[in-house]
């Protein structure tokens, strides 16, 4: 089969791999979508490796048909050939076919694309996990989720927004507000025009502070932030896209009981991810077949133009998700 491939550069290659592997408990999967994420431009760069036994070729979600059902994945499960799914990987998705773990499957949801399939499951496991696991949020809460216009936030918007969470979200100009409003967040900060610290501190002096900050930016600007959030808050750190350093009032911290969190979904054990998999289909699946929570797709682009798909995401350009097909 093939595959996205790294050249000695770090240009990328559609070319000859090994066919995977059908273990007991995988299933087999041809790929018909595959999602693109920023750790897949950090695998790329070689700061991102994929966890052992998973192979070297980048893709953390897919969407596609199974081809085969392993013996043991059979019994333990109802996956048959035929059946249209999404999966959760730890790599490998950039390609025409993938083994994988039967609990690392999910159905792909009703009235649901096989594109907008693709684009589900890494963002919305994340998602789960730093809303709901991490965050410990809840209907009424108030959420700031930086980077309105990444990936990730077009997903925990929506989805806290349809369990009932208010949501301040920051952006870069008006233009990126404007592309947003489907999102139905709650306030919009344009941080060109409005210091964020001062909107939290705001928010916290009107009675409605920010319980839960999903934060993949830092830099200076967290430790401003984290001065002005409710007693008891969670703020959930996902990347440092904005710098790795900080200043920080640690007497704030203790006084106010503020909780710092670091979160990667790559770093969870297969039985965490499988919880989170199975959690996704019982309470978010129904949402997402009534349209309450889709993943907003910025473009579509065929699987031999990955390195055109990642510059998207390289330069920022994207508002939602990036989807290659694979024919």
């Amino acid at each position: 089969m093939k595959a996205i491939l790294v050249n000695d550069d770090r240009s990328l290659r559609w070319d000859n791999v090994p066919d995977p592997v059908l273990r007991a408990e995988d299933c087999m999967v041809k790929i018909e979508a595959a999602a693109l994420n920023r750790a897949d431009l950090m695998q790329r760069e070689g700061d991102y490796p994929p966890p052992p036994g998973c192979p070297e070729w980048m893709g953390l979600e897919i969407a596609g048909t199974i081809t085969e059902v392993g013996a043991e994945a059979a019994k333990k499960s109802n996956w048959k050939v035929g059946d249209k799914v999404c999966a959760l990987l730890g790599g490998g998705g950039y390609a025409e076919a993938a083994n994988i773990k039967y609990d690392m499957l999910m159905p792909v949801p009703e009235n649901c694309s096989m594109v907008e399939a693709a684009a589900i499951p890494e963002a919305f496991a994340t998602a789960y996990l730093n809303l709901f696991i991490e965050g410990n949020i809840k209907e009424g809460d108030t959420l700031l989720m930086n980077a309105g216009a990444s990936g990730l936030a077009s997903v925990i918007i929506p989805m806290a927004k349809a369990f009932g969470i208010r949501v301040i979200t920051t952006v870069l100009t008006d233009e990126i507000a404007a592309s947003i409003t489907h999102l139905n967040a709650d306030r919009v900060v344009v941080t060109t025009k409005e210091d964020i610290s001062e909107v939290l501190k705001e928010e916290l002096e009107a009675g409605h502070p920010v319980d839960v900050a999903i934060d993949c930016l830092g830099g200076e600007i967290m430790g401003k932030c984290i001065h002005y959030l409710r007693h008891g808050a969670r703020w959930i750190m996902i990347a440092a896209l904005a710098g790795t350093k900080t200043e920080i009032d640690l007497k704030n911290i203790y006084v106010r009981n503020v909780r710092i969190i670091g979160s990667t979904l790559r770093s969870r054990t297969p039985e965490v991810k499988a919880q989170i998999l199975a959690d996704l289909v019982k309470k978010v699946w129904p949402k997402v077949s009534t349209g309450e929570v889709k993943p907003t797709i910025y473009k579509v682009l065929p699987i031999t133009e990955a390195e055109a798909a990642h510059d998207i995401l390289y330069k920022g350009q994207n508002v939602g998700k990036v989807v290659l097909t694979v024919e």
